[in-house]
Order: C-alpha cells, then sequence, then structure tokens
C-alpha cells in the first residue's frame, strides 16, 4: 500500500475516532495470527524449457486487526493486515518461474518480503463502505490465496443488504499486489504487458427462495474488456441428510478500449480467431451436486466459447515476476490447469467424503477428475488435456494443538496444449486469536 494511501487511511482514522466513540470501537475488535507453513513442488516432466522443476519451502505469517464501528448513526472503523514471507528452503535452480515469493537480481528467492495494508471502513444500516486493502471474492474476480500469503487488491467497495434476500455489491479496484510480491501493481490479463488502473464492477446476488439463488454482475477493466456474469444456485433437499445441488455460471467476455483496436501491450495472450490479441469469449458451466451423509458427488460439463480464452484480471505478464498467481470463479480453476483455452469443453467429477461421518471429525478428502478437447492453440486445433487430482484436511479437534490444519494436494496433469506436469503440495496452517 503507498504511503500517501496509509496516510490518508490514518488521517481518516483519526478524524472519525472520537472520544466517545472509543469504547464500541474497541469493545467489538477483533485481532489473529495466522501462520502457514509451505511446501511447493511443480514438476514439469516434458519440453526443454526452463524450469524442469520448482521445489521451495516457506513460512508465512498474518497478522489481521478488525475494529469495531463508532457509535452513531454512521459508524467508522478500520482493519489491518500485516503480511510476512519467510522463505525456509529454495535455490536458484528450484526457483526460476516461481510465482510463491519474490526474486533478487540472481533470479533467487529474497529470504523474506512483507507488506502491509490499511482499510478505512463506514457503515450506515445494512450498507458497509471500505476502501483500502480488499481481498475480495465475487464471480468477477476472487483473490488468489493457493501459497504462502494471499494476494490483495487496493480500492474501494461497497456492500448493501437494505433489502430482504438482496445483497448488493460494486466498486473499483485500481491496483493489486501478487501472492509473491511486496510491490503493488497495476491491472491487466495474461498476455497484457500494459497496465490498466481502473477494473469497476458492480452486481448481486438475490435469494429468491430459501432454495434458489440467483446472481448478476458486470465488471469493466479499463482498455482491456468488459464482462456480465450469470449464476443460479438451487439445492433440492431430498432428506435430512441428502440433497442435489444445481450450478449454472454464464460469462460473457467482450474486448474494450485499446484491446478492441489491436494495441500492443493491451493483447490477450493464446489463440484468438483473427490473431489479433482480442478478447471475445463466452464460457458456460453446469454442475450437480448430490450429498448423502458424509458422501458428495460432483458431475459437470464446461464450454468455452473459439474466440479466445476465457479472461478475468491477472498480472502475470507484467515486469513484477511475483505479481502472477489468479483465480477464477470456475469449478475447471484447479491445481495445475484452468481448462479454459478457446474452443475447450470440460467434462469433470469429484468425489468427496467427510470423515466426521465415520466419528472422526476434521478429516476430509476428495479426488476430481476433469478432461477437455477441442482446444484451439496458435499450434493446432483439436487439442487434448487432462487433469487428477487429490485433496486430503485434518484439523485437530482437541489438546494443546486444538485448531491446527495440515493440506495436502497431488496434481497430475497431461496436455497437448502444455506441459506435463506433477505436483505436491504439504501445508500446516494455525490460527491464534490476539483480541
Amino acid at each position: 500500500m503507498s504511503r500517501k494511501k496509509i496516510a490518508a487511511s490514518s488521517v481518516f482514522l483519526g478524524i472519525t475516532l472520537s472520544a466517545q466513540a472509543y469504547a464500541d470501537f474497541l469493545s467489538d475488535s477483533k485481532a489473529t495470527l495466522g501462520m502457514r507453513n509451505f511446501y511447493f513442488n511443480n514438476d514439469n516432466r516434458d519440453g526443454t524449457a526452463a524450469p524442469s522443476k520448482t521445489e521451495e519451502w516457506a513460512q508465512g505469517f498474518m497478522l489481521g486487526f478488525k475494529s469495531g464501528y463508532t457509535d452513531g448513526m454512521v459508524g467508522f472503523g478500520v482493519d489491518g493486515l500485516g503480511l510476512l514471507g519467510v522463505t525456509l528452503d529454495s535455490g536458484k535452480g528450484r526457483h526460476v518461474g516461481s510465482t510463491m515469493m519474490p526474486s533478487d537480481s540472481d533470479n533467487r528467492a529474497v529470504d523474506e518480503w512483507s507488506r502491509v495494508g490499511l482499510t478505512g471502513k463506514v457503515k450506515m444500516s445494512k450498507t458497509e463502505l471500505r476502501y483500502g486493502t480488499l481481498i475480495p471474492k465475487l464471480p468477477i474476480l476472487v483473490a488468489n490465496d493457493g501459497r504462502v500469503l494471499p494476494q490483495t487488491f487496493e480500492g474501494g467497495q461497497i456492500t448493501s443488504s437494505e433489502f430482504k434476500g438482496l445483497t448488493l455489491t460494486g466498486g473499483r479496484i485500481e491496483h493489486a499486489t501478487g501472492r509473491g510480491s511486496s510491490d503493488q501493481t497495476g491491472l491487466a490479463v495474461a498476455g497484457g504487458t500494459r497496465e490498466s488502473n481502473q477494473f469497476d464492477f458492480a452486481g448481486g446476488d438475490w435469494s429468491v427462495t430459501k432454495d434458489l439463488t440467483a446472481q448478476y454482475y458486470y465488471a469493466n477493466l479499463d482498455n482491456y474488456y468488459t464482462q456480465h456474469f450469470f449464476g443460479l444456485i438451487h439445492t433440492l433437499a431430498l432428506s435430512d441428510n441428502q440433497s442435489l445441488k444445481t450450478d449454472l455460471r454464464y460469462f460473457k467476455t467482450d474486448s474494450s478500449g485499446a484491446n478492441s483496436s489491436g494495441t500492443s501491450g493491451y493483447r490477450i495472450n493464446g489463440y484468438t480467431k483473427n490473431g489479433d490479441g482480442e478478447i471475445d469469449n463466452r464460457t458456460w458451466s453446469a454442475a450437480l451436486i448430490y450429498t448423502l451423509g458424509g458422501h458428495a458427488i460432483t458431475a459437470g460439463y464446461q464450454s468455452v466459447s473459439d474466440g479466445s480464452n476465457f479472461t478475468q484480471l491477472n498480472q502475470g505478464s507484467l515486469i513484477d515476476k511475483g505479481a502472477g498467481g489468479a483465480s477464477l470463479y470456475l469449478y475447471t480453476d484447479r491445481l495445475i490447469q484452468t481448462f479454459t483455452r478457446a474452443g475447450e469443453r470440460t467434462a469433470f467429477g469429484q468425489y468427496a467424503y467427510d470423515f466426521a461421518a465415520l466419528g472422526v471429525p476434521g478429516l476430509k478428502g476428495s479426488v476430481m477428475y476433469l478432461s477437455g478437447d477441442n482446444i484451439k492453440t496458435t499450434s493446432g486445433d483439436n487439442q487434448k488435456e487432462w487433469e487428477r487430482d487429490i485433496s486430503l484436511d485434518y484439523v485437530l479437534q482437541s489438546g494443546a494443538l486444538k485448531g491446527v490444519g495440515f493440506g495436502w494436494r497431488n496434481g497430475k496433469s497431461n496436455s497437448e496444449a502444455a506441459r506435463n506436469v506433477d505436483q505436491n503440495r504439504v501445508f500446516v496452517s494455525y490460527s491464534i486469536p490476539l483480541l
């Protein structure tokens, strides 16, 4: 976060906290220290491009503070976030290509990296305005949290629940900080090397009934794209421990500004219909999730149109190497692949089990398989790829280490459009309440 914005947030806080309001501000405040120990191993099993293998180990610390609100019709508050990453094991040959931690001038991993974020907030009735550091989780923008430290954004966001069953959200994002970086960048897409500093969004979630939710979101990344999202989620209760969930998603994404004119630096990478880097995509998916006790079975299908790859914010092509790493609101955004190439059609299935049903609370596991075909790339058509992912998590339920979580992720991908990969992630996480 820039010094200018930190100073502005500090002034904002000083003005809003009168002596009479301290009690409410502090009594509802919460502070936690989160810790994440993360081992990452990505083995590219073919191809001549570097790296052949990325292998690293790091420790992350996340100090979060959330204040209450001052008393009165309009309440004021402030949130703070301090992030520190410490490299435990890496090397020049095993760090190349990594977006888990920043690089030094010799392309080795730095010993440590950090950043601080402040967020001023104002609340009136059931409407809240936040400005500063944001970690959004919206269909049109999902902050990535797949490594040691989370990706963060800078901007303003307003959320309102004034109307029963309807939550409205809107705002503007201006900067991003990657999961493996201490520095802000502007905004871009995969392949874009020119920065935009204006991502406007608005939308809402409407609970039509207790079992049916309808969604619509609009987003515009200046000089890159305009996107519309429509979603429908329905849960059918079949019995006390049995249900069928239907999840429908549709994205319509078109070029905007400089991307429409094919201006150098604003082009998307990968295949485009006219070879001009122009964004033109329609992506839809349908998923059914059947649950019975501890069992959950997911079956789904996703279709990506052949005008261009599916597109959302991605800073990976900018100069800051640590800016890479993005998440998508898609079932196919997996450990290795995203199955979002132009023309790609993907069938996927997952089996998950919660071992609490067998008397082992805190233990969960899943296996997922995805198969995509009809891929169009700059080197050929009708290419195929598949991925198999295994997930296992356990959280200690008692004793001195209660709340400590252990996780393992294993992915294997074979692709005609990319390199074949084996990937493992092992992590231990723990959160300590301070207030």
